[in-house]
């Protein structure tokens, strides 16, 4: 006989590596995933679609091309999940626990073993997940794309050049300024010129030549127009003076956009920046930057809170639908008043620098009254008690 005959059927070692997730614990995370994906994507589609109507009207009166408008919307989107991603994650979860409920596979899993414990650890970890895509967007590409992005628009506005480069179209690039250019060619010569400054009522010019040439000189864009008048009016228009000329030039640069200041707006600023602002700053300025960075780093600490809230609606209590559905309506109010309970301490920190605990305490009350909720503290279960013992003294 061998030595393993001997010596009798072996014990399997305990596993010593981290455990893995059961299958269960897959499923339900693919499945949470999925809803929170597609509201993302449903919610960034419909609000992106009013941010961009400002960004539309840029491109087109500047004669922009549409890989530009996409760009520019690219770098939108960072500060719009910010917001969007813990709503998403909120109703995605809140979703997907229903419909396990309803199709009772809940009570499936826990016939099978599949603990409120174990069905809460997908639900964590893809509450984690969303966590870190909106500390990525706060922390680092919200600041990044609004940096390129109020770039972008300010060289926009500043190259007044291509907001004239329209054939057969009355162009206003600027307040106070109509330009009209009959046809362009392909040398770079414009030809049928008409230009009209209102900036002084009282005395508005126009500038028509047969033909002319945008230049980007040392000092700036300038319209050098040849073969043309030059037409003043004054007193209302009872007076009209004409001048001839051969050659005539136009500084454009007095219709751009004003010029970028040194001083970034604070979406613009990292997270380094806020905390750490410059020392002759106002106080003001100091405070909206201190308030700015605690609630960025307070943001998705939501997460965590409305997954706890959507357990707690789902787990706990009857299963009857007039039943569910008010737990439903109830946890979709209460992450209703977390969020804007948030928002609405952004204002008043920025002058009491005393209230950004605030940030970090509303979604910590919120956690705080969806653990008791899930310990079996909810305000029918403490009712519900009471009467009991209330019926068993009477009796």
């Amino acid at each position: 006989m061998t030595e393993d005959q001997h010596s009798g059927p072996r014990r399997e070692q305990p596993s010593r590596g981290p455990k893995k997730l059961p299958k269960l614990s897959w499923y339900v995370l693919g499945q949470i995933l999925g809803p929170v994906a597609i509201l993302t994507l449903l919610l960034t589609g419909v609000i992106l679609m009013t941010q961009s109507l400002r960004l539309l009207d840029l491109v087109i009166n500047r004669g922009q091309s549409a890989p530009t408008f996409i760009y520019l919307t690219v770098l939108v989107l960072p500060g719009l999940l910010v917001i969007i991603l813990p709503i998403a994650f909120f109703f995605g979860a809140l979703f997907t626990l229903s419909r396990l409920n309803s199709d009772s596979e809940l009570v499936v899993m826990a016939s099978a073993g599949f603990s409120q414990r174990q069905l809460a650890v997908p639900v964590f970890l893809a509450a984690g997940l969303v966590m870190a895509l909106t500390w990525a967007c706060a922390l680092w590409l919200m600041p990044a794309g609004q940096q390129a992005l109020n770039a972008k628009v300010l060289d926009i506005r500043a190259d007044i050049g291509a907001a004239l480069l329209n054939e057969g179209e009355f162009n206003p690039p600027a307040p106070g300024l109509t330009v009209f250019i009959r046809q362009l060619g392909n040398d770079g010569q414009i030809r049928g010129i008409l230009v009209h400054d209102s900036r002084d009522v009282r005395r508005p010019i126009t500038y028509l030549a047969e033909r002319g040439v945008l230049a980007q000189t040392p000092q700036g864009a300038r319209l050098i127009m040849f073969d043309g008048t030059v037409e003043q009016s004054a007193q209302g228009g009872k007076e009209l003076s004409v001048l001839k000329f051969k050659s005539d030039v136009i500084n454009l640069d007095q219709f751009a956009g004003p010029m970028r200041t040194g001083q970034r707006q604070t979406s613009e600023r990292y997270l380094g920046e806020l905390l750490n602002p410059d020392t002759s700053l106002p106080q003001k300025i100091r405070g909206t930057y201190l308030a700015e960075a605690n609630n960025r780093l307070s943001q998705p600490l939501y997460c965590l809170a409305f997954a706890m809230i959507a357990l707690a609606a789902i787990t706990r209590g009857r299963r009857q639908r007039g039943a569910l559905a008010m737990r439903l309506t109830g946890a979709s109010l209460a992450a209703a008043a977390l969020r804007i309970a948030g928002y609405g301490v952004a204002g008043p920190a920025s002058g009491h620098p005393e209230l950004n605990a605030l940030f970090y305490l509303i979604p910590l009350l919120g956690m705080a009254g969806a653990l008791l909720v899930l310990m079996g503290y909810s305000p029918r279960a403490i009712l519900a008690r009471r009467r009991a013992a209330t019926q068993g003294l009477a009796a």
